[in-house]
């Protein structure tokens, strides 16, 4: 039996996924991790990726019989290292907004939004603020593209993740070489010792090969997969989506969500305006897509989940997790279609499409409202899926067409819950198939196994199309007109709520614990 592997290092969870070859999951393992906040930097210790990985391996049987595999992270971010790889300053992930003049002076550069998470915001800041390692980069890269590197030697990047690092050319799937070339004009006086090309990774579509497992490679993942084992490109956490619920096709859709949450719409036509709130991205095939990316998802309904354990385990109950969120989804169906009046926000971190670089969680309601369970975590989970409407709204402005959204993530673990509000929320019919919650390992697993498998010419539309998802089944929820009011009326309180919480990032500072 062949089997095909991907790995993903989540927000908080590094998951390992074996599919077999008719693309039906075999087994998995997982570990969990989390970022810390240190020194004013969201930021992950590398040094915690192999043990996490060797962990989450240990739950994967059948190891022996991997034909092909691959590396896929959280998107984004910054690592910078020497012409060694000797780690430069501690990796910035996406959830950081500190790049704001970075981002905000490339954007009016290059014509063309840069989100402060992209890794060339990272570093155009880190040359504006004078800091000491900028001389000293050889290399900038993604987290999947550091673990692909240690795994195989190969310093390269799929193109969809390349393309959250630095603008892609979809039609030479390669960076856009005019962006390149004025960085480098926007920099020279400093008199820097390289030039940005040289520092970024490779950039290799789907279906090409991007090394193979190394001696070195198998001892850190614990000798399992086998050396030689042949690495599709490494992939972020969109692109893996994508594939993973077909959506990588002009008007496809789909929507990741878990610690943050995020849709990737396939474009038929350039979008006419420049969009600080939509990133411009590619397919891991190349194609052109409008990505709305949230930071903030359900981090904050997670710790609420927590004090809800705690209080029933004053009580004697002690529910697992999944059993706990479980209940509290499926309660929530009992609520009001606009929580009855209350209202949260969840934003543990700043929010790009809303223009904040801090959060402050908050929970609103006026004296009459109903509070309720029901509506609390109602609203709790309307939340996760509120920012995201604002970003799908100025898509709707520029005329961009959708005909679905597939789901995927931690969200759409409880059947018919996160997929109800989601419909209701961004007004289109909501699919998720059998596979909603493996999410980003599995769609690293069919990458890895298209790069294996693929017949000549066989594009990764047709191949996911024809052989992966062909006859494949999974239920389709459109939009219930009461949610759909009723999440109508919710929005608008959210907004409103969003100017208070701007007032509570200003006048609650941040104290150390």
């Amino acid at each position: 039996m062949k089997t095909y592997l991907g790995i993903e290092l989540g927000s908080t969870r590094i998951k390992a996924a074996l599919m077999d070859e008719n693309f039906q999951p075999v087994s998995a393992g997982a570990c969990t991790w989390a970022s810390s906040y240190e020194n004013g930097v969201w930021t992950y210790p590398l040094e915690q990726v192999w043990p996490g990985l060797r962990a989450a391996l240990a739950g994967v049987e059948h190891r022996e019989s991997i034909a092909a595999m691959g590396v896929s992270a959280m998107m984004h971010g910054y690592l910078a290292f020497d012409r060694d790889w000797k780690l430069l300053t501690p990796f910035r992930t996406w959830q950081n907004t500190i790049t704001g003049p970075a981002a905000a002076e490339l954007t009016e550069r290059f014509g063309f939004n840069i989100p402060q998470r992209w890794s060339i915001a990272h570093l155009y800041q880190a040359v504006l603020n004078g800091e000491a390692h900028v001389p000293h980069i050889a290399h900038i890269t993604t987290l999947a593209g550091y673990v692909h590197y240690r795994l195989t030697g190969v310093n390269a990047v799929g193109v969809g993740e390349a393309s959250g690092m630095f603008p892609i050319d979809s039609g030479r799937l390669d960076y856009d070489g005019a962006m390149l070339a004025a960085f480098d004009d926007l920099v020279a006086d400093r008199k820097l010792p390289w030039k940005l090309a040289d520092l970024l990774p490779q950039v290799l579509a789907a279906g090409e090969r991007a090394g193979c497992l190394t001696e070195e490679g198998a001892a850190l993942l614990g000798g399992l997969p086998a050396p030689g084992t042949p690495l599709a490109p490494p992939e972020g956490d969109a692109g893996t989506g994508m594939t993973a619920t077909n959506a990588v096709a002009p008007r496809t859709g789909n929507v990741s969500a878990g610690t943050s949450i995020f849709s990737m719409v396939v474009l038929e036509h350039p979008l006419k305006e420049v969009h600080e709130e939509i990133d411009l991205v590619t397919t891991p095939a190349g194609r052109p897509v409008a990505m709305v990316h949230c930071n903030n998802c359900t981090n904050d309904t997670n710790a609420w989940g927590a004090v809800l354990r705690e209080a029933a385990q004053l009580f004697g109950a002690d529910p697992s997790p999944g059993e706990l969120y479980t209940k509290l989804y499926e309660k929530s169906l009992e609520g009001d279609a606009d929580c009855g009046g209350v209202t949260v926000c969840n934003y543990l971190a700043g929010e790009g499409v809303t223009h904040m670089d801090a959060g402050r969680p908050l929970v609103a309601r006026y004296p009459d409202s109903r509070f309720t369970l029901a509506n609390f975590f109602r609203a709790q989970l309307y939340a996760t899926l509120s920012t995201l409407r604002i970003g799908m709204d100025i898509l709707a402005g520029e005329g961009v067409s959708i005909d679905s959204l597939t789901g995927h993530g931690g969200l759409f673990k409880t059947r018919g819950v996160g997929q109800r509000y989601m419909a209701a929320a961004c007004k289109v019919p909501v699919t998720c198939m059998e596979t909603a919650g493996e999410g980003g390992p599995y769609g690293m697993a069919l990458l890895a196994a298209y790069m294996e498998g693929r017949r000549r010419g066989e594009t990764l539309e047709a191949y996911l199309n024809e052989r992966v998802f062909a006859g494949v089944s999974g239920s389709t929820v459109a939009p219930d007109p009461a949610d759909a009011a009723g999440f109508e009326r919710y929005i608008k309180r959210y907004h409103a709520l969003l100017e208070v919480e701007r007032r509570a990032v200003e006048m609650l500072k941040e104290e150390a614990l």
